[in-house]
């Protein structure tokens, strides 16, 4: 395991237990982002970094009791909080890098992502990781329940030129990895970019 995984489960780990507790609303905005991604029932998606797995009773309302849902993630400790939480009924949870899923390739319709770009250490390569495991025509969507500005007030900093998160950046890491940017929103209370795998 690289020094990049081993601070994230390290990071992770130390907060698994009172995760959901430090977000208490973030409920309807998780909701909320899982809607647009506009998944029909019976769609397979995974939520990629799944952390206590918050999105996957939205996942599964969306995509139905016919449809797929997986959670990944790269820390014990978060898949565990998830299981306490009782969300493991709504998808199947994996302990898994998702920068080397265990998944086929065209296996999915949809990649979910929470808060998840911020913590890939190669995010093109990691990207195209994502991108081999969706079908083409796929969907990616990376979320935050907070936008870009309001995360970094809240954690004390300023906005970089470097966020990765910025459109200007964003659009093309994306486009580098085989994805089109369709939407994109960021706003204080949410951030949210949507994109298609093409080929």
């Amino acid at each position: 395991m690289s020094d990049d995984h081993t601070k994230v489960q390290e990071f992770f780990t130390a907060r698994a237990a009172d995760w959901d507790a430090r977000f208490p609303d973030d409920g309807p905005a998780y909701r909320a982002a899982v809607a647009e991604l506009g998944l029909r029932k019976g769609a397979r998606v995974l939520d990629a970094g799944c952390g206590t797995g918050r999105a996957l009773p939205a996942l599964r309302d969306a995509v139905g009791p016919s449809g797929v849902v997986l959670g990944a993630d790269l820390t014990p400790a978060m898949l565990e909080a998830a299981r306490q939480a009782g969300r493991d009924r709504y998808g199947q949870l994996l302990l898994a890098d998702v920068t080397r899923l265990p998944l086929a390739a065209a296996s999915l319709d949809a990649v979910f992502g929470a808060g998840l770009i911020s913590h890939l250490p190669q995010p093109a390569k990691n990207l195209t990781e994502l991108r081999r495991v969706v079908r083409p025509g796929g969907l990616l969507a990376l979320f935050h329940p907070i936008g870009r500005a309001a995360l970094a007030a809240r954690q004390g900093r300023q906005i970089t030129p470097d966020d990765l998160r910025a459109e200007a950046n964003l659009a093309p890491l994306l486009a580098s990895s085989g994805w089109l940017m369709t939407s994109y929103v960021d706003e204080d209370a949410r951030f949210l970019a949507l994109a298609e795998r093409v080929d």
